[in-house]
């Protein structure tokens, strides 16, 4: 079997059997497209000619490109994952990335934003939308959201009407690996959310076949008729668009540094481990399947461990 051939029974294998993220299947994708190119540039027709030395040339070229050590990391699992189904499937007969070592990831503190900045941001979101447009109310509605719940851009842009249950206050979000997971959110996200869908997404609404029909977002994004969030031109919103809103419109604009939508996440779970919840808690709302993913948290949660040392040392 040659590179094409092997290349694409792969990727229907890590979409159907594996079930991986969009974003990891892509990935993923693109690092063995990579390893085909150099493969191919040096006379490697097919995966059961490659052999150590070939992997280890493309893994050094990504290397003096300056690749980051996490991206390094990813690649060579990527290639791992590849050469271990190629020999489950007999299209190679040993497997050449055994001794491929990866690079250790480098472990960076997420950046968080304090809570009176979140607070002034989520504040002068509150008087924009108080002017009833469309887009302010929309806003106002996905920053409370991905700061009341802690949930991920992707996970907000898949959401549809029907996965919230504003009583409750709680949202059914599709995680990584397409893991199903129950958020609650408060009061302030219940309040925007309900004059978002009242008076601002109706506004959004172009006709295309149903409400929100179409899908602006990508295969990250779920495509039913419903999407709870909508672009300028009506259909589901896409994670580009929020982290351009957030990003580069709505932080300059209200005064406010280095808060994009990612750090609304990190910035909610470092609040909820600085109010006193348990770690095991911050993991089920963030959805981490590792423990150890949401302990980088404690980290930069300062004020919990300062309020700790102040109750139990005996010379605080």
């Amino acid at each position: 079997m040659d590179w094409h051939e092997a290349s694409e029974a792969f990727d229907t294998h890590l979409r159907t059997v594996r079930r991986l993220s969009p974003a990891t299947t892509r990935a993923y994708r693109s690092d063995l497209r990579d390893l085909i190119e150099v493969a191919l540039m040096t006379g490697v027709q097919t995966p059961a000619e490659t052999d150590l030395e070939l992997l280890r040339e493309w893994q050094g070229q990504a290397s003096e490109r300056g690749d980051a050590r996490a991206t390094l990391a990813r690649r060579t699992a990527a290639i791992r994952a590849f050469f271990a189904w190629a020999l489950e499937t007999e299209i190679v007969t040993q497997d050449p990335s055994l001794r491929l070592v990866a690079p250790k990831r480098g472990r960076t503190l997420p950046t968080v934003a304090t809570a009176p900045a979140v607070a002034e941001m989520l504040d002068g979101l509150h008087t924009l939308a108080a002017g009833g447009d469309p887009l302010p109310l929309r806003d106002r509605a996905m920053l409370e959201l991905l700061y009341g719940a802690g949930i991920r851009v992707s996970e907000l842009c898949g959401l549809d009407v029907g996965d919230l249950d504003l009583d409750r206050g709680t949202a059914r979000v599709l995680g990584k690996g397409s893991k199903e997971r129950v958020v609650p959110f408060g009061a302030p996200a219940r309040r925007a959310i309900d004059a978002y869908l009242t008076a601002g997404r109706p506004g959004l609404v172009v006709e295309r076949g149903g409400a929100g029909a179409a899908t602006t977002g990508g295969p990250e994004t779920r495509g039913s008729g419903s999407a709870l969030f909508l672009g300028s031109r009506g259909g589901r919103i896409s994670p580009r668009a929020v982290y351009a809103v957030v990003s580069h419109r709505l932080a300059p604009a209200l005064g406010v540094e280095h808060v994009g939508p990612h750090a609304l996440r990190h910035s909610a779970a470092t609040h909820l481990l600085d109010g006193g919840a348990d770690l095991r808690t911050v993991q089920e709302i963030l959805g981490h399947a590792s423990l150890g993913t949401t302990q980088i948290y404690t980290h930069v949660s300062s004020e919990r461990l300062r309020a700790a040392y102040r109750l139990a040392h005996p010379r605080a």
